[in-house]
């Protein structure tokens, strides 16, 4: 193997956004630590929201979150890119843009110089692409290899976008297909069809920043990016916030052919169980097929928008989505709280 040569995802037991903890043991973490008042605070980490905002001005909010994670591909180049862009996905969910950011990076002391180089550049190559700089950060020594981005953004505070704002009636609209989480569990184990991983590596490269420059254009009331706790973990969210409940047509949603099929097989993530065991009792699955409840469990990395949009600019919203955006589809409504569940599956 030559010095620059180096295949992460080895380094590490857990892939991408998978290693995320799960959103219930998150919450118990988190519980009875004391939430300080302040009145431009718009956004803090008691809403279980993408990023934190807090207003300036009447004109201007700071939009900020951090994101890192261990490898998620075996080159390192591609793995910066990867992560740069998951990381600045939690920005254009509240509607902001990206400004400076900040590198996070773990790194083995045996780790070719190259390799790190490398990751680094991936890193600098996607913040650029987003039109944000890359102002420093922080690096440590760690026996598994990490790398991610504290970012910082803006947004008009009138414009903010949350994951509670879903109104009944509002229709849902997603952006990218979903088995991220499926094929990269299964590129670990030399599982995953070489045309399906090059896919996934597109989508998990490809930024949100098209999807929320045609996003803010019209009436949507509600956003998140679906990464570490799958589609139906952040519908739950987006659904107690809004304190509606979210109706998914299943067969609406679109899933990389492969991943279904190892899904099938019952190759599946870790992370897909930490988060079918979060939020399944809010959870009715109708009579969707097991594998297709997988997936919609399943863990992305760099994952799509979910918005839920005012009816009346629904089609008009998703007609621009279709050539911004890797796979534009409506996926369900929001329809009003009639207690117990909250997400129902058809």
């Amino acid at each position: 193997m030559a010095e620059n040569e180096v295949k992460l995802t080895k380094l590490a037991r857990c892939a991408g956004c998978g290693a995320k903890v799960g959103a219930g043991t998150l919450a118990k973490l988190l519980e009875g630590i004391r939430v300080h008042e302040d009145p431009n605070l718009l956004v803090g980490f008691d809403r279980s929201d993408d990023a934190s905002v807090y207003k300036l001005s009447d004109e201007l909010a700071l939009v900020q979150t951090v994101d890192f994670f261990p490898p998620i591909a075996d080159d390192p180049y591609l793995f910066g890119q990867i992560a740069a862009a998951n990381a600045l996905s939690d920005v254009y969910a509240m509607g902001g843009e990206p400004r400076l950011c900040l590198n996070i990076c773990a790194v083995p002391k045996d780790m070719p110089p190259q390799a790190v180089h490398d990751l680094l550049r991936g890193g600098y190559d996607k913040v650029y692409e987003a039109g944000a700089l890359i102002t420093g950060g922080h690096s440590i020594l760690d026996d598994e290899p990490k790398y991610g981005l504290a970012v910082t953004g803006f947004v008009h505070p009138d414009k903010m976008l949350t994951n509670s704002g879903a109104r009944p009636g509002d229709v849902l609209l997603f952006t990218k297909p979903l088995g991220l989480g499926v094929l990269t569990t299964a590129a670990k184990a030399d599982l995953a069809p070489r045309p399906a991983m090059e896919r996934a590596y597109e989508l998990m490269t490809t930024l949100n920043k098209a999807a929320r420059d045609v996003m803010v254009q019209y009436r949507v009331h509600a956003c998140t990016d679906v990464t570490g706790f799958g589609l139906l973990g952040h519908a739950l969210e987006m659904a107690q916030g809004g304190g509606v409940e979210l109706f998914i047509d299943a067969g609406a949603v679109d899933f990389i052919p492969e991943a279904a099929e190892l899904a099938k097989m019952g190759i599946l993530p870790e992370g897909m169980y930490r988060n079918r065991a979060f939020a399944e009792a809010s959870v009715d699955p109708g009579t969707v097929e097991l594998w297709r409840q997988d997936l919609l469990y399943d863990p992305q990395t760099s994952g799509g928008l979910l918005m839920a949009v005012d009816p009346a600019d629904a089609e008009a919203l998703y007609e621009a989505l279709i050539p911004a955006v890797p796979s534009a589809r409506r996926i369900g409504t929001v329809r009003e709280y009639r207690g117990r569940k909250r997400v129902f599956l058809q």
